[in-house]
């Protein structure tokens, strides 16, 4: 059995946000005054309602955490929108758009950026004017959380899923107890979504863990598999697991494990009008500051990528 619970996040790295984009004030029609403030009461409801509904659900521990757009490519002319979602196999919970839960949440289009805005309560999380047209990647840093393992049976099925070797022997090495211990984890998850004519690439933007997209899946040559390379900090991760997961047009959804190569690329088939994630995790010693913070004996950072394959 497992427990979760927040705790503040902590970051080191530079975050760069060019410009911000704000949300224009929308005027009252005299003539529809009436309408438009019952539908406004309705939406203070439903914002407070969602607000009231994220602060008593806690993210689900060791599970996917990913940003999957309402549409994966739209007009120039179209808003954004995208959920954060927490779940399992493209299966989750929306989670609103809370400050208290996130580090950064922005934009990038090439060298250009955009923090995302919003007001407490709004589902989706994302809903902003994209960047410019181009392939704009939304990025999202959540804040740590917490998860407490009351058996060691269960953290070792999750080791062994992400395949992080003898951890066993470390955690005994290091003389902690086997039963009631904890995990802080934190999420790092970004998506591409394609606007206008979509041209553009993927680039680093400053996660401590991130995953990188080589191929642009709207423009980009297909046909001998989509690339991504998998980054922790400023080094690259060869020999590590990638799991993918693959999501058909009926919702069906297949899971396959890759390795990356010794330049931390994984190279992996994708279909027409399918959605993909990509999913990679760092396991390691939390540092003291974050012991003394979390009570936590191990730290786990997941990158985590989405993108949708046109038909």
């Amino acid at each position: 059995m497992t427990r979760i619970s927040p705790i503040e996040g902590i970051t080191s790295w530079a975050w760069a946000v060019d410009r911000v984009v704000t949300q224009s004030s929308i005027a009252l029609d005299k003539t529809r005054r009436k309408a438009t403030l019952t539908s406004t009461k309705k939406e203070v409801f439903m914002r407070v309602l969602a607000l009231i509904l994220s602060l008593f659900s806690a993210p689900v521990a060791a599970h996917e955490f990913w940003i999957e757009p309402t549409d994966y490519q739209i007009n120039a002319d179209t808003n954004l929108e995208a959920n954060i979602v927490n779940g399992e196999a493209f299966a989750g919970a929306n989670l609103s758009f809370l400050p208290q839960r996130f580090v950064n949440f922005a934009l990038f289009l090439g060298t250009e950026s955009a923090r995302v805005e919003g007001r407490p309560g709004d589902l989706p999380a994302l809903q902003q004017a994209p960047v410019g047209e181009g392939l704009n990647v939304a990025v999202y840093q959540a804040k740590n959380q917490i998860v407490s393992y009351e058996e060691w049976e269960k953290f070792q099925r999750f080791v062994d899923h992400k395949d992080f070797g003898d951890v066993l022997r470390q955690h005994e090495a290091r003389g902690l107890p086997l039963d009631d211990f904890t995990e802080v984890y934190s999420r790092h998850a970004k998506t591409l979504i394609g606007v206008g004519h979509a041209e553009g690439s993927d680039r680093r933007v400053g996660l401590e863990t991130e995953i990188v997209a080589l191929t642009n899946p709207y423009t980009g040559d297909l046909s001998n598999g989509f690339r991504v390379q998998v980054y922790y900090r400023n080094n690259l991760r060869p020999d590590t697991q990638v799991e993918v997961f693959e999501k058909a047009p009926d919702s069906r959804v297949s899971i396959a494990l890759y390795r990356t190569n010794a330049d931390g690329i994984a190279t992996f088939p994708v279909k027409p009008g399918h959605a993909y994630m990509v999913d990679a995790v760092v396991l390691r010693v939390p540092d003291d500051t974050l012991v003394e913070r979390s009570g936590a004996v191990w730290e786990t950072l997941w990158a985590n990528l989405t993108f949708g394959v046109p038909e």
